[in-house]
């Protein structure tokens, strides 16, 4: 499956972080609303792009621990500030990223960026 959620720390680092492949991670939350819309629109997206570009999905109530205060020094964890936000990883980086609904055009330009087509 080209879908994942995030399990902890570790889980993060090494399938995110560490993976060849350019990783979009969904952060998201149960009771945000935009997440619910903007969740399964960007799944269909990304397995459209038949296993090019991976998804990882991180509920911020269960992983506070991934995330980053903007205020904070480290820059090894994504900085997080609104819900939903999508990282663009590629090879560990941030490499791109957008908060809030999208529309599919929209995301198939975001993806499209990060493959590189």
């Amino acid at each position: 499956r080209s879908t994942f959620n995030v399990q902890d720390g570790s889980d993060f680092q090494d399938r995110v972080v560490n993976n060849p492949k350019p990783v979009v991670v969904d952060f998201h939350a149960q009771w945000c609303g935009p997440c619910k819309i903007l969740g399964p629109r960007l799944e269909k997206m990304v397995a459209k792009q038949e296993g090019k570009v991976l998804m990882a999905k991180v509920d911020i109530d269960d992983h506070t621990d991934l995330l980053c205060s903007p205020l904070s020094p480290c820059f090894s964890c994504p900085q997080v500030s609104a819900v939903p936000t999508v990282l663009a990883m590629k090879n560990g980086d941030v490499v791109d990223k957008f908060v809030g609904i999208k529309d599919e055009d929209q995301l198939e330009a975001f993806l499209k960026k990060l493959i590189g087509a």
